[in-house]
C-alpha cells in the first residue's frame, strides 16, 4: 500500500519543520529575542522590503509567524448605535468615565487574518465576532490589542469580553470560549493568550479586581480546565512561562501583587508585593530571576529570585529594585546580561541584570517621538519602533550606540516579529516584510 501525504498534511509537515517561528507575543518564550543573524539593519519604505500588505480595520496586535503563515487580528469599526454606552465604572465610589475612552457606541467586527509569507497575500480573513463592545477602548488603542498565539496546528485569538477563538490553519473555527465580562476602566484589554503544554491561559484582570481571574482552557477542545480568582485591579499584561530547577511557573505582573502559579493547576506558588502601578509590561526573565516593571503612575523595576514559596514580600527574594526609566505602555528588554528600560520618549537606561547597577542612562533616539511598541532583539542589537514610524536599531551592550534609523512612513503601535530571515512590522495600515534584497 502506497501512502501519499495529502496537501493539508504536507503543508502542516512543512510548517512543523520550520526552526525559527515567532508563535506568540515576544516569540517562542515571550522574551522578544530572536536567534537569527544576518537580518538587515537598514531599510526604508521601498528598500529591503519583500512586500507590504494593507490590513483593514484597527489592530495593535503583533504578527505571529509559523512556517509559511502569518496571523494577526483586527477590529473593523461599523455603524454607530445611538444610546449604547460602555460598562459603568467607578472611582472613589463615584461614576467614572476615562477622558480618553472612545467607541463603545459603534458596532465592531473582530477578525482574524492569515497571510502567506511568500508574497504577503491574504489567505483568509474570518469573522470571529460582531457587535457592540462591552466597554470603551483608549483613543490610541484598539479593540484588537492582544496578540494571537499558535502551536502550529491551531491559532488562538483573544478579544476580551467577546472571547477566545481557536482556528485551524485553514481558517476553520474549532472552538470558542467566554471568559466573562471584563471592564477595563474604558481602556480596552491588552493581555495575550499564553500556551503551555495542552493549555491556553488568559489573564483577565478588571477594574477594581472584584472579578479578576486567570483561566486555563484545553487548547484542543476549549474545555475550561481551571479558573482562579485574583484580587488584582485592572491590568493589561501577559503572563510569562519559565522553568527553574525543574518547576514550571506562570508569572504574573500586577498592581497589588506579583504572583506565580502552577500552570497545570492554577495553584499559587508564591507572591510578592506588586508594582503599585498599572501593570502593562510583561514579566522578563534573566537566569533564575523575574524582572517585573511598570511605568505609570509610578516607575518601578523589581527583580525577584524564582523558586520560592508563600509570601516573599520583605524577604531576600527581592534581588534588587530601581525606580526610574520605564514607559507607560512599552515593555522592557532583558538581553545578554543587561536590562534595557525605555521611557515614553524612548530614552534608554541600561542596567546590569544581576545587580541593577546603572550601566548607562540617557540614551536618546535621533528622532524624537513617543513609543508604545516593545523592543525586539537579535544578533547583538535590538529594534525600537516609534509611534511616528521610525525604527531604530540599537547596539546591545554596555555602550549606547544607534546603528541605523529606518522610516516606515506610517505610525507604529505593534511590536515587530522576527522569523525565517525576515522582520515583520505592523504599521497602522500595513504589514511589512523586511528582508535583505541583494
Amino acid at each position: 500500500m502506497v501512502f501519499t501525504l495529502s496537501m493539508p498534511a504536507a503543508a502542516a509537515a512543512l510548517r512543523a519543520g520550520s526552526d525559527n517561528n515567532w508563535p506568540a507575543l515576544g516569540g517562542a518564550d515571550g522574551m522578544s529575542i530572536s536567534p537569527e543573524s544576518g537580518l538587515p539593519i537598514r531599510w526604508s519604505a521601498t528598500d529591503n522590503v519583500a512586500w507590504k500588505t494593507p490590513i483593514p480595520g484597527r489592530g495593535h496586535s503583533s504578527p505571529i509567524v509559523w512556517g509559511d503563515r502569518i496571523f494577526l487580528t483586527t477590529a473593523v469599526k461599523g455603524a454607530e448605535v445611538p444610546g449604547h454606552g460602555p460598562a459603568l465604572h467607578t472611582f472613589g465610589g463615584s461614576p467614572f468615565i476615562h477622558p480618553d475612552a472612545v467607541d463603545a457606541e459603534f458596532s465592531h467586527q473582530y477578525r482574524v487574518i492569515a497571510l502567506d509569507t511568500a508574497g504577503g497575500d491574504v489567505v483568509w480573513n474570518v469573522l470571529a465576532d460582531e457587535g457592540l463592545p462591552y466597554d470603551d477602548r483608549h483613543r490610541m488603542s484598539s479593540f484588537a490589542a492582544p496578540t494571537a498565539a499558535t502551536d502550529g496546528e491551531f491559532v488562538y485569538a483573544y478579544f476580551g469580553t467577546p472571547g477566545l477563538f481557536a482556528y485551524d490553519f485553514a481558517g476553520n473555527l474549532q472552538w470558542s470560549a467566554k471568559i466573562g465580562e471584563i471592564p477595563t476602566l474604558g481602556l480596552g484589554v491588552g493581555s495575550s493568550p499564553v500556551l503551555v503544554g495542552e493549555l491556553v491561559i488568559i489573564q483577565a484582570d478588571e477594574d477594581h479586581g472584584d472579578h479578576s481571574t486567570l483561566v486555563a482552557f484545553d487548547k484542543r477542545t476549549g474545555e475550561e480546565i481551571w479558573r482562579v480568582d485574583r484580587r488584582i485591579q485592572v491590568s493589561w499584561t501577559t503572563p510569562t512561562i519559565v522553568t527553574v530547577r525543574g518547576r514550571t511557573e506562570l508569572l504574573t505582573n500586577g498592581n497589588e501583587w506579583l504572583i506565580s502559579y502552577d500552570p497545570a493547576t492554577g495553584e499559587e506558588l508564591w507572591r510578592m508585593q506588586g508594582v503599585g502601578a498599572y501593570a502593562i509590561h510583561r514579566p522578563l526573565i534573566h537566569g533564575d530571576t523575574m524582572i517585573a516593571t511598570a511605568g505609570y503612575p509610578q516607575k518601578i523595576v523589581k527583580a525577584v529570585k524564582l523558586g520560592g514559596s508563600g509570601d516573599l514580600t520583605d524577604t531576600d527574594y527581592l534581588a534588587w529594585s530601581y525606580n526610574k526609566g520605564t514607559a507607560y505602555i512599552a515593555s522592557n528588554l532583558a538581553y545578554d546580561g543587561y536590562v534595557y528600560l525605555l521611557n515614553d520618549q524612548g530614552i534608554l537606561t541600561c542596567l546590569d541584570a544581576n545587580t541593577g547597577k546603572i550601566i548607562y542612562e540617557g540614551g536618546r533616539m535621533p528622532v524624537a517621538q513617543r513609543f508604545s511598541a516593545s523592543p525586539v532583539a537579535f544578533d547583538g542589537k535590538f529594534l525600537m519602533s516609534g509611534n511616528d514610524g521610525e525604527v531604530f536599531v540599537v547596539r546591545a551592550g554596555p555602550e549606547f550606540e544607534i546603528l541605523a534609523t529606518n522610516s516606515m512612513g506610517e505610525a507604529i503601535w505593534a511590536s515587530p516579529a522576527i522569523a525565517n530571515g525576515r522582520i515583520y512590522i505592523r504599521t497602522l495600515e500595513h504589514l511589512w516584510a523586511i528582508e535583505k534584497m541583494d
